[in-house]
C-alpha cells in the first residue's frame, strides 16, 4: 500500500490551530480536510512529488474566519449603489454631491439607490431631508438607506412611486415621519417595502453575480464560512435558487449557512418546509441553517425596542415589530417543525420578548440542543443572561458595532446602557460561546476592526467602551472560528485546525500574537486563504 501524501502543506510559520489546541509548526492538507497538524519534521514525512508546500515566513495561520452574521446578496448588489460611508461622504453636501453625480449618469427616471450614511457622523448631525434629496435629484427617484439598513430617506418621486404620502396609513412595525404635516423622506423599518417594491428587482443572474462578487471579497479578508442573514429579503424565494445555481456553477466561493426570512408578511419558510428544506439540509459548501424573524430595528437609528426612552426624544423607545401572541405562534410554529431560529433583537425589550418565545417552545417541545440564537442581541440585562444559559440560548453578536456606531450609542442611549452594550466578556465567561461578524453591508466585513475592538473595546474615535469588557487575542480568533461554527451546529467539521476537519484557512500577512491592536487594525491583511483545500485567494 503507497503511503498518503499530502495535497498541500503549510510550514515555517505559527499555525494557531483553536484556543485549546494551541500552534504547531506545520500542517498537512489532504481531500479538503486537515491531515495531520505538529512538528516540521513530521510533517515533512507527508511531502510527496506532487505536494504544494507553502513557506509561512513566520506569518500566522488560522483556522478560516467565520462570519457569522452578514447579508451576503445584500453585500454584493449594494457594490453597485452609491457609497454614502462616512468614508467617503463625511458631510451632507459631500453625500448630495455623490448623489447628484450619480443622477446626472443616468437616464431621468432611473432609481439612485445609495447606502451608509450615520447621521450622527455627519457634519449637521441629523438624517438628510427628502427635500435635500429633491434637489440632488429632481429628475429621478432616490432611496439613500442609512448604515443599519433599518432607516431611509426617500425623495418625492420614490415615495410617490411607492404610494407614500401624508395620508398613508402607518403600518405596524413602521415609522413614516412627518413634520409640520409634511414628509420628512423618514421611512423606518416595515415603511420601507413598498419602497424597495417599487424599484427594479433583481434577477437570478444578478443574485448569482451578487453571491459571487460578495462572496471573492470576504475570501480577501480569510473568511471562508458566513451566515446569510435573511436569505430572501431582497428577492424572495428566489433567492434559494439562486444560490443552488451558484454552487452548482462553482461561483459560490465561500461556505454559506442560510438564515430563512421568516417575517409574516413575506416570509419563505412555507415555500422551504414544503420543499423540506429544513435546518441541517445541505452539504458543507451551502447549509439551511435556521429562520430569522425581525423584532426590532437598530440602536443607532433609534428603532432598537427598549425598556427605557432615547435620550432627548420624548418618549420614543424604539420600534416593536411583533405582538407578543404573533411572535410566540411564530416561533411555536417553526419550532414545531423542526428548525433552528436566529431572530433580531437589540434592545433589552426585544430580547425579553424573544427570550420568552423561545422558552415557551422549548418548554412545549423540549430540544436541549436546538441552540435558538439571539442575533446582535445588544443590549442584554444579566437577569436574560441567566435565563440563556437556563434554556441553551446563545448571543450572536457583531462586535464590530463597537469599533463603527459606539459613539452613536452614547449620543442616543447615554453612558450607562451605551457603554456596557455587546458585553462580550461578559458571555464569554458564562459560557455563553459568542460568536462575531460584520452585519455586512451595515459594516464592511473586514475582520480587523472587529478584532481591534474584541480587544480594545475602542470606537473609532478612540473612546473606550467599558474596558471590562475585553477579551484576549485567542478568545476573539475562537469567537471568529469556533464560536462560529457553533453557533450552526458544525463545530465538529470546522473551526478548529485538527485532523479531520475541514481544511480552511486564513493566512495572516504578520503574526497577530506579536502584533499591537493597532498594528493589527492599521498595518495588517490577509496574505493567502485556503478553502477546502485548495488555495482560494491569494494577495497580489
Amino acid at each position: 500500500m503507497s503511503p498518503i501524501h499530502a495535497d498541500l502543506v503549510l510550514r515555517n510559520g505559527p499555525i494557531w490551530c483553536g484556543r485549546h489546541d494551541g500552534f504547531a509548526e506545520a500542517m498537512a492538507i489532504w481531500q479538503g480536510r486537515v491531515l495531520a497538524t505538529g512538528r516540521v519534521a513530521d510533517i515533512d514525512t507527508l511531502i510527496g512529488p506532487s505536494t504544494n508546500v507553502i513557506d509561512l515566513d513566520g506569518r500566522l495561520a488560522t483556522p478560516g474566519l467565520n462570519d457569522s452574521h452578514l447579508h451576503l446578496i445584500s453585500l454584493g448588489l449594494n457594490a453597485a449603489w452609491v457609497d454614502a460611508t462616512p468614508a467617503a461622504a463625511p458631510t451632507l453636501q459631500s453625500l448630495l454631491a455623490a448623489i447628484r453625480q450619480r443622477a446626472q449618469s443616468l437616464p431621468p427616471g432611473e432609481w439612485v439607490l445609495a447606502r451608509g450614511y450615520d447621521q450622527t457622523k455627519l457634519d449637521v448631525k441629523r438624517h438628510p431631508f427628502r427635500e435635500e434629496l429633491d434637489q440632488a435629484a429632481p429628475d429621478h427617484p432616490v432611496m439613500l438607506v442609512r448604515t443599519c439598513g433599518h432607516v431611509a430617506i426617500c425623495n418625492s418621486k420614490a415615495l410617490a412611486l411607492a404610494g407614500i404620502d401624508e395620508a398613508t396609513h402607518v403600518p405596524p412595525g413602521s415609522v413614516i415621519e412627518q413634520q409640520n404635516g409634511r414628509l420628512t423622506g423618514l421611512l423606518a423599518e416595515n415603511a420601507m417595502e413598498p419602497v424597495y417594491a417599487a424599484h427594479p428587482q433583481a434577477s437570478e443572474d444578478d443574485l448569482v453575480a451578487a453571491i459571487e462578487q460578495g462572496g471573492k471579497l470576504l475570501l480577501s479578508y480569510g473568511i471562508t464560512s458566513c451566515m446569510d442573514a435573511a436569505t430572501g429579503i431582497r428577492a424572495g424565494y428566489s433567492e434559494i435558487a439562486a444560490y443552488h445555481r451558484a454552487k452548482r456553477e462553482g461561483r459560490l466561493p465561500v461556505r454559506t449557512w442560510l438564515t430563512l426570512l421568516g417575517d409574516p408578511s413575506r416570509s419563505i419558510v412555507p415555500q422551504c418546509h414544503a420543499a423540506g428544506l429544513i435546518s441541517g439540509t445541505g452539504d458543507d459548501m451551502l447549509m439551511v441553517g435556521a429562520v430569522k424573524i425581525f423584532l426590532d430595528g437598530s440602536a443607532g437609528g433609534r428603532t432598537a425596542w427598549m425598556t427605557k426612552p432615547y435620550l432627548g426624544d420624548g418618549n420614543v423607545t424604539g420600534v416593536q415589530m411583533l405582538g407578543g401572541n404573533e411572535l410566540s405562534d411564530l416561533v411555536m410554529d417553526y419550532h414545531g417543525k423542526g428548525y433552528q431560529l436566529a431572530c433580531h433583537a437589540i434592545g433589552d425589550a426585544a430580547i425579553e420578548q424573544l427570550i420568552g418565545a423561545y422558552e415557551q417552545a422549548l418548554d412545549a417541545m423540549p430540544d436541549a440542543g436546538r441552540r435558538h440564537r439571539i442575533e446582535h442581541c445588544g443590549f442584554s440585562t444579566a437577569a436574560q443572561h441567566q435565563r440563556m444559559l437556563k434554556a441553551g440560548i446563545y448571543p450572536c453578536p457583531q462586535q464590530v458595532f463597537i469599533y463603527d456606531f459606539g459613539d452613536a450609542y452614547l449620543s442616543v442611549l447615554g453612558e450607562e446602557r451605551g457603554l456596557s452594550s455587546y458585553p462580550m466578556k461578559t458571555w464569554l465567561d458564562l459560557g455563553l460561546k459568542p460568536s462575531t461578524g460584520s452585519d455586512a453591508p451595515v459594516c464592511d466585513p473586514n475582520p480587523f476592526p472587529n478584532i481591534y475592538s474584541m480587544l480594545t473595546r475602542k470606537t473609532w474615535k478612540g473612546t473606550v467602551m467599558d474596558a471590562g469588557q475585553k477579551i484576549t487575542l485567542p478568545e476573539a480568533l475562537q469567537a471568529y472560528t469556533e464560536h462560529g461554527a457553533f453557533s450552526q451546529k458544525q463545530e465538529a467539521r470546522k473551526g478548529r485546525l485538527v485532523a479531520g476537519q475541514l481544511a480552511d484557512v486564513a493566512v495572516f500577512s504578520r503574526n497577530l500574537f506579536e502584533a499591537s491592536p493597532d498594528e493589527i487594525l492599521h498595518d495588517t491583511r490577509i496574505d493567502l486563504t485556503i478553502c477546502d483545500g485548495k488555495v482560494a485567494y491569494q494577495r497580489v
